[in-house]
């Protein structure tokens, strides 16, 4: 069954942002980083909605949450999980990917993983806006670029991988 291709382009659609508040000094960047991207793109600010969760463990029930509303073309999910003595850090941030993951899977809404997974705070605010750029910004470029593939793969239209095939 061949579907029609949707009326609007991604920049013309609204999208969730969803951040972790542990952390805040990385995450707010990151916050900052994607809605930059977006808005750089073309996505007008009032085609975003922000909100916050406890921690990154809690990201995939409130992208769960947002998906299911037939909002959104697509969810954004920010966090940072520092390494620390305890095993605690395998728990969050491997629970988190899982389950942001399968959130996607659930519902055929791109789910983007923007959570930083470092061992120390240095390097999580290196990919907060530090050396390593800013993973906020390319979280939000992904789901743009993930909204249109599934566009074209949805009505058919989708382009040959590589040249020649």
């Amino acid at each position: 069954m061949t579907r029609s291709r949707p009326s609007t382009s991604p920049q013309e659609r609204s999208y969730a942002v969803i951040a972790a508040s542990f952390n805040e000094m990385i995450v707010r960047p990151l916050v900052e980083g994607a809605t930059a991207s977006f808005e750089a793109a073309g996505v007008s600010g009032d085609r975003l909605d922000h909100s916050w969760v406890p921690g990154a463990f809690e990201l995939p029930l409130a992208a769960l949450a947002a998906a299911e509303t037939g909002r959104y073309a697509a969810v954004v999910c920010l966090g940072a999980v520092v390494r620390g003595e305890t095993a605690h850090f395998e728990y969050v941030a491997g629970e988190a990917a899982r389950g942001i993951m399968d959130v996607g899977l659930r519902t055929g809404v791109p789910i983007l993983f923007g959570v930083l997974t470092t061992e120390t705070i240095d390097q999580a605010m290196d990919r907060a806006g530090g050396a390593h750029g800013n993973k906020g910004w390319d979280a939000a470029r992904a789901a743009l670029e993930m909204v249109k593939v599934l566009d074209d793969l949805r009505v058919g239209a989708a382009s040959p991988l590589w040249e020649g095939s």
